[in-house]
């Protein structure tokens, strides 16, 4: 019986789009499917083979490689040679790990902790003066559990500005509003409001953050880290 493999809601990504312009998605995937609705071809992304050898060797080298060097300047530097758009006075400190270089946007000021995971598979956009903690995980969508050949779903992800990711929490696919706080350990897996403060699994409003707070600005980079 034919079905439709799953794909990411159209309302949902303008909603993320709307949210931030900048937001940078590959192009969606491209797949041949037989007369009983099996696929005989994917692609997750609709890239040109040049673009994809330059995404997937500059993934290889950068997570087994450059995340370890202990300067800023190098690691930011490789990922804005496979296509990442980073602003100014960010950190991202060592053995994080980029899925996709060429689909995260990172605002000014954006502060990353160690170990994090950061799948841009669909497309990651970090606002400014975010502060994502160390061993947070954030997921670039899913798979379709109910097609006979499990399809991944790629879905974007979007962090507004201001907002705190504490340690261990996973996000996935979700659009993060303007100063919401994710405490540690929390999966996120629906869209939280701006000033949000949300705990647990699967995350839970627990309080409301002061929007006056929202006045400091992000520009550490610790040496060596």
């Amino acid at each position: 019986m034919f079905r439709a493999p799953a794909s990411a809601d159209p309302a949902d990504v303008a909603r993320k789009q709307a949210a931030a312009p900048a937001l940078r998605m590959p192009p969606p995937p491209v797949m041949e499917l037989d007369a009983n609705g099996r696929v005989t071809s994917y692609k997750m992304q609709g890239l040109s083979v040049p673009q994809k050898a330059r995404n997937r060797i500059g993934e290889l080298i950068f997570n087994a490689l450059i995340t370890y060097i202990p300067s800023h300047t190098i690691r930011q530097g490789f990922l804005r040679m496979c296509g990442s758009k980073i602003g100014r006075n960010c950190s991202i400190l060592r053995g994080t790990t980029v899925l996709d270089p060429a689909f995260l946007t990172i605002g000014d000021g954006a502060a990353i902790g160690f170990r994090c995971m950061l799948d841009a598979r669909a497309g990651i956009y970090i606002g400014d003066n975010v502060t994502i903690a160390s061993d947070v995980q954030i997921i670039g969508g899913g798979h379709d559990v109910n097609h006979p050949d499990f399809l991944p779903v790629p879905i974007p992800t979007v962090i507004c500005d201001y907002v705190w990711i504490a340690s261990r929490a996973m996000v996935l696919p979700s659009l993060i509003g303007r100063g919401a706080v994710v405490a540690a350990q929390a999966v996120v897996n629906k869209d939280i409001a701006d000033l949000d403060i949300v705990g647990g699994v699967p995350a839970k409003v627990i309080g409301k953050r002061d929007a006056n707070a929202l006045q400091y600005t992000n520009n550490s980079r610790p040496l060596f880290y």
